[in-house]
């Protein structure tokens, strides 16, 4: 299981408001391009983000769903990508202040031709990408929690 953290100079619930607003997944999920629906409820279990991944024109259109929710602690999504696979991707929000929080992003392969690529190939592959998709999460925390100008 890759796993990375990131501590964000941001309150909980500032992190918390752009894990639970699926719009906004393109703008941080590295390999997102495109959100095309996020049903209502979002993030309930069993809700999903319609998005499309890759450059255009090499777009490939998938969903992600939410497999287990506890507000402002963890979110816990099942992210498909076909024909490569899907992974369990799961993060958690510890608060370590009022204005710094410990967000732990956890992903495993969990079907698909990517189960069969050794751990270290699949680690390779997955925390470079997911310690910059930490920090574009940080990012938009940090510009949620700003004071207006």
């Amino acid at each position: 299981m890759a796993e990375v953290s990131l501590d964000v100079e941001a309150p909980i619930d500032a992190v918390w408001a752009v894990l639970a607003d699926g719009w906004s997944y393109a703008g941080w999920v590295v390999g997102a391009s495109h959100i095309r629906d996020v049903d209502t409820g979002w993030p309930k279990p069993g809700t999903r983000i319609h998005h499309s991944v890759g450059p255009w024109p090499l777009v490939i259109d998938d969903t992600t769903e939410v497999v287990r929710c506890e507000p402002s602690r963890l979110l816990e999504l099942d992210a498909r990508l076909w024909p490569a696979g899907a992974a369990r991707i799961t993060f958690t929000l510890q608060a370590r202040s009022e204005a710094l929080t410990e967000v732990r992003m956890s992903e495993q392969v969990a079907r698909g031709p990517s189960k069969f690529l050794p751990t270290f190939v699949q680690d390779m592959m997955l925390i470079p990408r997911n310690r910059e998709t930490l920090r574009r999460l940080d990012a938009l925390a940090r510009g949620r929690s700003a004071p207006f100008h």
